[in-house]
């Protein structure tokens, strides 16, 4: 994808592409918060002490190419600013890969939602595990001294196609409170399936909610669209629900999301690694008990359950990396 062209994209939404706080955070300032800009991209508002108010940090654009979320997050806070009273929680902001953005590119060096972890082998040196590095660091002084009630919604958009066109990643490590809560909330804003995911494959949703005990949630709202050019229709649902969680209301109920676990992890190996299905395939498709998943020289992945789907198929992903997940539905 080339660099987007904001010069007709709506003004919040320029502004939050590009890093810009700088009429937002005057809103908030002047209203009586106190205000933090502890890195590039990152904007925190907090209420005044000793008040405990509920923790929420907001992330988009961990991935440059993912840009729904960006104008739907634009929209929000703008509006917010606007009536900076109703924010009835601290907030962080944070716009993850500024620099991808900016290129309209996925990232730079290496994907930035796989270095929320110590160990970055061959990546260290790279531009997204210097961003990490910030956001990490702005993270950890966001939650530290907050409540007991803490946020992480990820917010991004698929690469392919998908059977719940909505649907989330939540570590399964949540605390029971927090993860009902979540997945209420998931469900009002019209997330058709959840991934319990057991075991972290370094994305920052996953970092909150190891490390701080946050209701973190990787959220995929459709696919991948250019900056401007996205239907803002099928943000409508998650829109009302995240503008409802920041004024601390409660949003209209939906249909609860159906609920998956993982069965097994596809990594791949080596650069042998072939899956066994077209790229074209979309997430959550169904394979059967025996059908090949991917070989990887002398290694077969199978299904083997009596039906598991697939879901994050990427046979490009570096050699170490998981190249996709087999689901099974729970309820």
């Amino acid at each position: 994808m080339s660099a987007p062209s904001l010069h007709q994209v709506p003004d919040a939404v320029r502004a939050l592409a590009e890093a810009d706080f700088g009429t937002v955070a005057q809103r908030f300032r002047d209203a009586g918060f106190v205000v933090g800009l502890p890195a590039k991209g990152i904007l925190t508002v907090k209420g005044v002490q000793p008040v405990t108010r509920p923790a929420v940090l907001l992330s988009v654009g961990v991935h440059g190419d993912e840009t729904g979320p960006i104008e739907m997050v634009a929209h929000v806070i703008e509006a917010l600013s606007r009536a900076p009273a109703a924010l009835a929680v601290d907030l962080m902001l944070c716009v993850g890969n500024v620099e991808a953005i900016a290129a309209g590119k996925r990232f730079i060096d290496a994907d930035l939602n796989r270095m929320f972890k110590p160990d970055r082998g061959a990546l260290a040196g790279t531009a997204e595990a210097a961003r990490a590095d910030e956001m990490i660091a702005a993270t950890d002084a966001f939650f530290a001294g907050t409540g007991p009630v803490r946020w992480h919604l990820d917010l991004h958009t698929a690469i392919r196609a998908s059977h719940y066109p909505m649907f989330a990643i939540v570590p399964d490590l949540i605390a029971d409170h927090g993860k009902q809560a979540l997945i209420d909330w998931l469900g009002q804003a019209a997330i058709g399936a959840i991934v319990m995911n057991p075991k972290s494959a370094g994305t920052y949703s996953y970092y909150s909610a190891e490390h701080h005990a946050a209701a973190g949630s990787t959220v995929e709202l459709g696919r991948v669209g250019t900056l401007g050019q996205n239907n803002m229709a099928q943000f409508v649902d998650a829109s009302a629900a995240l503008d409802a969680l920041l004024r601390g209301e409660q949003a209209a109920a939906r249909t609860a999301p159906h609920v998956f676990k993982v069965a097994q992890e596809i990594v791949k190996l080596s650069d042998d690694f072939r899956m066994g299905f077209s790229r074209e395939t979309p997430n959550f498709a169904s394979l059967k008990r025996g059908e090949v998943i991917a070989t990887d020289g002398e290694t077969v992945y199978s299904v083997f359950h009596e039906e598991e789907m697939v879901v994050f198929p990427n046979p490009d992903v570096r050699v170490g990396l998981r190249a996709g997940l087999m689901v099974v539905r729970v309820n």
